[in-house]
Formats: structure tokens, C-alpha cells, sequence
């Protein structure tokens, strides 16, 4: 990711964004032989080299734990709220308010991470497909449009995109949550195993198994990356390449090519359209370091900034043809935000397993795949959809005392007897979208380079609160069916944001006049315009959204090249 000269101002292929969707699309759009300008807005981080903490421990930070002074989180009014600004660890990969302000006519919590990878360097890795019980159930049950793709048009770039990024896991057979192409799974730990037999044998047609992670694991190789080493500090930057990220996948396959020039640093604020041609011509944008205003050209142009960003690129690409925003005939842009709701659930202590133990820190606990609302059986009369969970269990104290938390002429004594054995799970459920959950542009209150800031109000609806109730009633009886005891209950429901699984602004759709998008991701009226990041959701599902992300951007950018060739862009 060296070449960073602009010499020329047209290209044949424009990106914004350099995140899990925008790296997908440099590699793709690269590698098919399209020269791609790539633009992010934020700086550059350069795989290894620019991990300032990947191998810190505990005491090398000011703080013990790198945790922040109240002096520090003044920068994080909104982000602190969330808890990722309050370590040093990995402060430096997120925003602050402070830099890039938002508004809330209803709370909502925007986390962002601007810089070259985006928060491909900070995500969960969940990474699971959605089933055709997600794709056709707005139509089924009437909420907003129809999906314009069903899961056979995605299937083979699941598939492909798997296979690229190494996602570990185990396959099941279940309808509502595909089989994948997985490298082998990370085990459960004694706990974790035993829930899963005990939830076997008194709860039919529920699976525990091991998360589905964007981890190398096996004898598969890799370029440039290696297996991971179960350190558990992927949110600092993985040397290895353990993990996927942009960093280390898909922009250096896009740099091996010699057909990427990537530019940070570079605010993308309209896409130009030019009426006569009914098409987009290219980008505009703002350096933010020195605040020049300079326009690039492109036959195609690929929006993968983020769904809330990606809207307010559309948004502000005003023009006498779309006056409210490129492609808005609908009305639909900035429309239908939905976020997953979660932090309901349940933990408890397990008396046992005192002579079990575990080595190392795996990245990885358990899931539990969607069991509500799949058929006449386990239909629910109180709430539509269904959710997941996610959990771990682990032995407290060990952790604690290995991590070098404590100190003192008790330690090595402390050490060497492990606390008991903690398990917990909580729930991630679909929101349904709605068209009044929104963001719009404030041009009374502007940024540092003149451009309005975004204001929110979304809140999750009673489908949602209903759920949830659920949630952590099945939590709280699975974990006894295991015999857990001292079960604590947990059900925080914050604000849509949190959960970072922001969707729905750009929608697909299959008609023009209620959606944004095409089921190739195009813009309906503007085709060499493909927004390919949370933004074109039309449904949330209940399971993490960052694979479907990757497989869509990737079928998008072989559909461009193919509409190139054709001459049809």
C-alpha cells in the first residue's frame, strides 16, 4: 500500500472507503484490471507498522491497563458512552467527537474508525450467512420491500469470499444458518462443551457451537499472514494477519497488482453527476489536511464508506436531476437506519471442571443460532424475526491473574488457584426496519471543512422490546438446564449504534420508486454507482452483517467490470 502519488486525476474505477467493503472492492476491481483510486478520509495505517500497541503488555501503558483519564475522554463525549474510547490499547483506531461532531434528535451511538482499514481492524469477526428465511421475509410478512436477491445469487460469493478471508468454524446442516466454506473450528472449552450437550439433550432443535470467526486456523496458507496465536489483542492491529482486515488481505492484493492508488487523507463530499451522460463522472473532494478542494474521474464508482457515511455522500450529491441527493427519487436515502439490539441476557457461576484448565486467550466463545420463528412450531404469537447469541465461558480469577492485573505477596499463590468457572451469553435480535428511524444533514452546523454534520433519530421499535423479553427468559433456562448457577439476568438496551451494525440508509429493493439500490447494488437511476456497505441492507437478519458485506461487494464489482465490457456503463 505504497503508491501514494497522484500524478493524474481520472482512473477507471473510484472507492471511498478502505473498511471491510471498500477493501473487498479495490481488491476485486484491481485485480479484474480496472486502475482504481482509492479514497479514504482518514490516515494511514500500514499493516504492522503502524500497530502502536500490538505488543504492549499490561504495565507499558501510563495507566495500569491502558485505561483513560477523564482529561483524555473529553475528546469522546458521544464514543465514551460506548466504552470504546476508555483504553489505550486501541483509542488511536477510533474518532473522536470532538474532530468529527454528530447530532441526536434520539440517542444514537456512531462508532467510527477513519483510517485506512476502517474498523476492519477492530471488528468482532463474526461471520455468518443469511439463509432465505432472511432474504424473503419482508415479503412474506409485509414489512418495507422485498429483497430484490435471494441466497442463491449470494451463495457462491459466500463461498468465494470465505475462502479468501479464512473464516474458522464448524458446519451444521441448519436451514436458517448456512453451511460455509470454514477452516476448522476453535474448540470449546469444558463449560462451554457442556452447555452445548446439556442444551442437546433438553432443548430440541437448538445448536451450541463454536463461533464462526474471521480467524486462520488449520494448515491452509496464507499470503503473508499466519495462524492465529490466541493472544486475544486483536483490536490493536494483528502483526500476524490472524484475523482479517483490510490491512492485511485485501489492499495488499489490491497493491500486488500495481492497478490501486490510494489516497488518505481525502474527504469524498459529492458524487458528480452529469445529466447529459445520465451517469457519474466522478468524485469530489476535501484534503483534510490541507483543505484543497480537487475532483477526480471515474467510469465506475464504488460507495463502501460506511452505511451512515455512504448516505451523506448520496445526500450532498445534489444536482438539478436529483435535488435531494444522488439517486433519492424514492425518498428512501438516509431512511430505514436499523442496528441490532442486544445486551440481553443471562451468566452464572458452574460448580465443576476444578481440575479442567485451557491455554492461551482464543478469540472465540460460542453461538447459538436463531431457534424462534423458523416455522409453524416455533412460531411466537408476542414478536416476529429472532435472534442469536453469543457467549464464553471462562475461569475469573486465572484470567485475571495471568493477564498481570494484580500485584503483591499474594500472586504467584493466586496463580496457582484459578477462580471459578463463569459463563454468559447475551443475545443479538433483528430490528425491523421502519422508514422513520433516519439520519438528515444539518448545514447549519458544519465540521472542520465546511460540510454538515449528520443528525440521528432512530430508536428500536416494540417488535424489538418484545424480543427481548424472550431473550432472557431462554437464556436464563438454558444456562440451568446446564446446572449454572447464580444466574444474573442483563437487559440494557441502550440505543441503536451500539451493537455497530448500522444498515438500511441505501436500500435495495426491486422497485425504483421505494428503494435506492438494485439487486446488483447499483443506484436505480445512476448504474456505474454501486454502494455496497451496510447501507444497501434491506433487512437486518439477526446474524452479523460484515460477511454479507463482502460477498455483495465482491458480486458487485465482477458485475461491473462485465457492465464495462459490455459498454453499458
Amino acid at each position: 500500500m505504497l503508491n501514494l502519488s497522484i500524478s493524474k486525476s481520472s482512473y477507471d474505477a473510484i472507492v471511498i472507503g478502505t473498511g471491510i467493503s471498500g477493501g473487498w472492492a479495490a481488491k476485486e476491481l484491481c485485480e479484474l484490471g480496472l486502475k482504481t483510486l482509492v479514497l479514504e478520509r482518514g490516515r494511514m495505517v500500514r499493516h504492522i507498522k503502524d500497530y502502536p500497541t500490538m505488543y504492549k503488555d499490561k504495565w507499558d501503558f501510563k495507566i495500569r491497563g491502558g485505561r483513560a483519564t477523564q482529561e483524555e475522554l473529553k475528546d469522546y463525549a458521544k464514543l465514551k458512552r460506548t466504552g470504546f474510547a476508555t483504553s489505550e490499547e486501541h483509542r488511536h483506531f477510533f474518532v473522536k467527537d470532538s474532530e468529527h461532531p454528530y447530532n441526536e434528535a434520539k440517542r444514537f451511538d456512531w462508532v467510527r474508525g477513519y483510517q485506512v482499514g476502517g474498523k476492519s481492524l477492530v471488528w468482532g469477526r463474526c461471520s455468518y450467512r443469511l439463509s432465505d428465511l432472511d432474504f424473503e421475509a419482508n415479503l412474506k410478512q409485509g414489512i418495507a420491500v422485498d429483497w430484490p436477491i435471494r441466497y442463491k445469487d449470494i451463495d457462491p460469493w459466500y463461498t468465494y469470499v470465505e475462502g479468501f478471508a479464512g473464516i474458522c468454524g464448524e458446519n451444521l446442516g441448519l436451514p436458517q444458518l448456512p453451511d460455509g466454506n470454514l477452516l476448522p473450528p476453535i474448540p470449546l472449552n469444558c463449560l462451554e462443551d457442556h452447555l452445548r450437550q446439556s442444551v442437546y439433550k433438553e432443548m430440541d432443535g437448538r445448536v451450541v457451537m463454536p463461533q464462526r470467526i474471521a480467524h486462520l486456523t488449520g494448515d491452509k496458507k496464507f499470503d503473508g499472514r499466519t495462524n492465529c496465536q490466541f493472544r486475544d489483542r486483536c483490536m490493536r492491529g494483528c502483526p500476524f494477519g490472524g484475523y482479517f482486515s483490510s490491512n492485511s488481505s485485501t489492499l495488499p492484493a489490491a497493491e500486488k497488482t500495481g492497478n490501486m492508488t490510494i489516497r488518505p487523507h481525502s474527504i469524498v463530499h459529492e458524487i458528480v453527476y452529469d445529466a447529459n451522460k445520465k451517469r457519474a463522472t466522478g468524485v469530489k473532494i476535501i484534503d483534510a489536511e490541507t483543505k484543497e478542494e480537487i475532483e477526480f474521474n471515474a467510469k465506475v464508482i464504488f460507495c463502501c464508506a460506511s452505511a451512515m457515511a455512504s448516505a451523506s455522500i448520496l445526500l450532498q450529491s445534489k444536482s438539478d436531476r436529483f435535488p435531494n441527493g444522488l439517486g433519492n427519487d424514492s425518498g428512501e436515502l438516509g431512511h430505514n437506519i436499523m442496528d441490532h439490539h442486544f445486551n440481553a441476557g443471562a451468566s452464572g457461576i458452574y460448580e465443576g471442571f476444578e481440575d479442567k484448565y485451557y491455554k492461551g486467550r482464543k478469540p472465540s466463545g460460542f453461538y447459538i443460532p436463531r431457534f424462534r420463528n423458523l416455522d409453524e412450531k416455533s412460531k411466537q404469537k408476542d414478536f416476529i424475526r429472532g435472534y442469536g447469541y453469543e457467549g464464553g465461558a471462562g475461569r475469573s480469577d486465572w484470567k485475571e491473574s495471568v493477564a498481570e492485573i494484580s500485584y503483591g505477596k499474594n500472586l504467584t499463590q493466586s496463580i496457582l488457584e484459578p477462580g471459578v468457572w463463569q459463563i454468559g451469553m447475551t443475545a443479538f435480535g433483528e430490528t425491523l426496519p421502519n422508514h422513520d428511524n433516519k439520519m438528515y444533514l444539518d448545514y447549519d452546523k458544519t465540521d472542520n471543512w465546511g460540510l454538515p454534520t449528520i443528525t440521528f433519530d432512530a430508536q428500536f421499535g416494540e417488535n424489538e422490546l418484545a424480543m427481548r423479553k424472550d431473550m432472557i427468559a431462554q437464556a436464563v433456562e438454558m444456562l440451568e438446564k446446564a446446572g449454572v448457577k447464580n444466574i444474573e439476568t442483563e437487559d440494557n438496551l441502550g440505543a441503536p449504534g451500539l451493537g455497530i451494525h448500522e444498515m438500511g440508509t441505501a436500500r435495495m429493493g426491486r422497485n425504483p420508486k421505494t428503494s435506492v439500490l438494485n439487486g446488483n447494488n447499483q443506484v436505480h437511476t445512476v448504474p456505474n454507482v454501486y454502494v455496497t456497505d451496510g447501507a444497501c441492507m434491506t433487512s437486518t437478519a439477526c446474524q452479523n452483517p460484515s460477511l454479507t458485506y463482502m460477498a455483495l461487494t465482491a458480486r458487485a464489482a465482477h458485475h461491473a467490470v462485465e457492465q464495462l465490457k459490455k459498454m453499458n456503463l
